[in-house]
């Protein structure tokens, strides 16, 4: 499939139709650069990256864009391959256009080819990236223009392409009121997905037509003549309902039978004002005998997305075949084009640089994003919801909670480059290592030759796999002092209970709790102890090769103590083994009265006798004892 349109000349003589001056020159240096940054590539769809942004911009074309966003049409996959970066991006098209195209890499990283994400995260990344309405407009033309060579895709992808559309494209193109790129996206993609489905309701609707194929042409110019008779000129097209919206309807309302749908034929009528909308509706029910409850004012009352319309459904319509509905629809020019192009139909392109009218419709575009229901449900909605999208130099997309600092970034993009990081550019400024990045911002990342990574950074990161990643580094870092600590802290606690010292192959702790432990994991028990996250005692304790030997080295221990300390007096002169208390020395100089607590173990703790830690000891256990 040829593309209508074949150079810069051709997209300026459309856009000066429309809007009348165009800058013919920054289309054609943007058409240039397409077609050097392009060369001979191919979009994975089986054309030429080149032919292929020409579809996206035919299809963007009846919106009647601005130049930065055709610009950005046609450069929307300049960030692939590290074409271009970023800020070369931005040097010769501008800011704007930098942001529109980053945004629709953005989407289109996250999804087709190389999606990692389910519908509901996309639906999230969406709302996420998309603060301005021409990057969502892109999007869809993009998703359409492929759709239009869909014969021409692998299945494969041509599934995933429909059920994207279907799930989440089309939806969002209905929630900003875009239907003229809404059916055209589930026409196209319904028989994909649901070939039999599709098949199926055809037949069943070829069923119902069959002796009645040409009443719709006779509804529309009988309702024409009749409205003209009575004063309001109209212009009048009847159509058969679309088979997703059928299959749509069928399925929610639960319908078992295509006859029960009742707008499954509509006829839109087209007149000059609201006035006459009203005066039309009043005719056509004096033709027809309107369907209760069916009536509904978009007019007095607009949907969220701004359709407005007076809908009525009709029974006995003349040039209507027997037992069949017709969906009436009015509206003036202006209502049409409005829900034809939704949003895209407020944006005011013709007020260059009106940042009124831009704020408005950013401010519009988030609302109705946020508050889809027909697009965002379920509970996985939350899973991105608190998620950015930054961006590297060459247009490489990091995915990072929101409030993620450049550390973050540096260490998510390769943790070699987290541990050398020295400084980051984010947008061309340099900024303090705690700055927070935002949606869309480009971050660069100044290296140091020798990593030099700092303890202080753990409360600077947000991220737990990078602050994980920075642990596991300093911690390698300081392995080596912290296992000739924790091996010091365990020698002196052998020293303690008279057991031999830890020999070079730490063969008392080769099994521990009754499992054999390698080197590496008799090492990392030291470095436990020389954390202080570990005890020494509690080591011991758990270690096969000391079973009953710490038991009999405590009660030698304690006969030691009890031959040599004669400093301490008991009642009825028979000695026990004592320790002085830390939380007050008793044995420190000056000694004053002292008391005994009776431990457990039967070793006597002594305190001194205004020690606030003997006024918790339980009465039972204490002893009274004396200097001698």
């Amino acid at each position: 499939m040829e593309p209508r349109i074949a150079d810069a000349r051709q997209i300026a003589e459309r856009l000066h139709s429309m809007k009348g001056e165009v800058d013919e020159k920054r289309l054609e240096q943007a058409f240039l650069a397409a077609c050097e940054l392009y060369g001979d590539d191919m979009h994975w769809s089986g054309v030429t990256l080149r032919e292929h942004v020409l579809e996206v911009v035919d299809v963007l074309l009846p919106f009647q864009p601005d130049e930065d966003a055709v610009v950005a049409a046609l450069l929307h996959h300049a960030l692939g391959d590290r074409r271009i970066t970023v800020a070369e991006l931005e040097e010769r098209f501008g800011p704007k256009v930098r942001t529109l195209v980053s945004g629709v890499h953005l989407l289109g990283h996250v999804t087709l080819r190389d999606r990692r994400h389910s519908i509901d995260d996309l639906r999230l990344i969406l709302l996420t990236v998309s603060d301005d309405v021409r990057t969502v407009l892109i999007a869809l033309c993009d998703r359409c223009s492929l759709l239009r060579r869909i014969d021409h895709i692998p299945q494969e992808f041509a599934k995933r392409l429909s059920r994207d559309v279907l799930q989440l494209f089309a939806p969002v193109a209905s929630r900003l009121g875009i239907y003229a790129l809404k059916h055209e996206l589930e026409e196209r993609a319904f028989p994909v997905l649901y070939p039999e489905e599709a098949a199926e309701l055809l037949e069943q609707i070829e069923s119902i037509m069959k002796g009645h194929e040409r009443f719709l042409a006779s509804v529309s110019a009988s309702v024409k003549a009749y409205l003209l008779e009575h004063g309001v000129d109209a212009t009048v097209d009847a159509r058969q309902k679309q088979l997703y919206s059928i299959f749509s309807k069928m399925h929610t309302k639960s319908i078992g039978d295509i006859a029960e749908v009742y707008d499954l034929f509509a006829v839109r009528v087209i007149v000059a004002s609201e006035a006459e909308c009203y005066q039309a509706l009043g005719l056509l029910h004096r033709i027809g005998r309107p369907v209760p409850n069916r009536f509904k004012d978009y007019i007095a009352f607009p949907k969220p997305n701004g359709y407005q319309s007076l809908h009525t459904t009709l029974a006995q319509m003349p040039d209507v075949p027997e037992g069949m509905f017709l969906e009436i629809q009015i509206r003036t020019p202006t209502m049409h084009r409005e829900a034809q192009y939704g949003i895209a139909a407020h944006w005011s392109y013709k007020e260059k640089g009106s940042r009124t009218a831009q704020a408005l419709a950013q401010a519009q575009l988030q609302r109705l994003l946020s508050t889809q229901q027909s697009v965002g449900h379920g509970a996985g909605e939350d899973a991105l919801v608190d998620h950015i999208f930054i961006l590297t130099p060459r247009g490489d997309i990091i995915e990072l909670p929101e409030g993620s600092t450049p550390l973050d970034f540096a260490f998510q993009v390769h943790t070699n480059l987290g541990l050398a990081f020295r400084a980051a550019r984010v947008n061309g400024v340099i900024v303090p290592l705690d700055y927070e990045l935002h949606n869309g911002d480009v971050v660069e990342i100044l290296k140091r030759k020798v990593p030099e990574p700092s303890p202080q950074w753990l409360h600077l990161l947000k991220t737990a796999s990078s602050r994980n990643k920075l642990k596991r580094y300093l911690y390698a870092l300081e392995r080596p002092q912290l296992i000739d600590r924790g091996r010091d802290v365990l020698n002196a606690e052998l020293a303690r209970l008279h057991l031999l010292p830890l020999d070079t192959d730490l063969a008392i702790l080769r099994h521990y709790n009754g499992e054999a432990l390698n080197r590496e994991r008799r090492e990392d028990l030291l470095m436990k102890l020389g954390q202080e996250s570990e005890k020494a005692s509690g080591v011991l304790a758990h270690l096969d090769a000391l079973q009953g030997k710490i038991h009999h080295a405590e009660q030698s221990r304690h006969c030691r103590l009890t031959r040599h300390e004669t400093t301490i007096g008991f009642p009825d002169n028979v000695p026990m083994p004592i320790r002085y208390a830390k939380c007050c020395e008793p044995q420190e100089w000056p000694r004053g009265d002292i008391a005994g607590v009776i431990g457990r173990n039967g070793i006597v703790t002594v305190h001194r006798d205004d020690c606030k830690m003997l006024k918790n000891a339980s009465k039972g256990r204490r002893m009274g004892i004396w200097w001698k």
